[in-house]
């Protein structure tokens, strides 16, 4: 997550930091409504941002949330499977 907004914020003043905020919103849109977003295997849910090329995968877990990757959606994309 950090490398993309290092990356981004080369790319354009100031976008790596919207590109964080998306993060952070996306994160918020989860937790109002984690059931909401689409199983991609077991367990594992995918919420997509909005604006940038990447998704939030993550579990629920009693009443916790588990943030498993902030994957790029064309890149390596089973990489996250190995994380618990």
């Amino acid at each position: 997550m950090l490398a993309a907004a290092r990356y981004y914020e080369n790319c354009q003043d100031g976008l790596g930091e919207c590109f964080l905020d998306e993060v952070l919103q996306t994160g918020g849109r989860i937790a109002e409504h984690p059931e909401a977003w689409s199983l991609i295997s077991g367990r594992i849910r995918r919420c997509l941002l909005n604006r940038f090329p990447f998704a939030l995968l993550f579990r629920i877990e009693q009443e916790l949330i588990y943030v498993l990757a902030v994957m790029h959606l064309r890149r390596e994309p089973n990489y996250w499977r190995k994380r618990k």
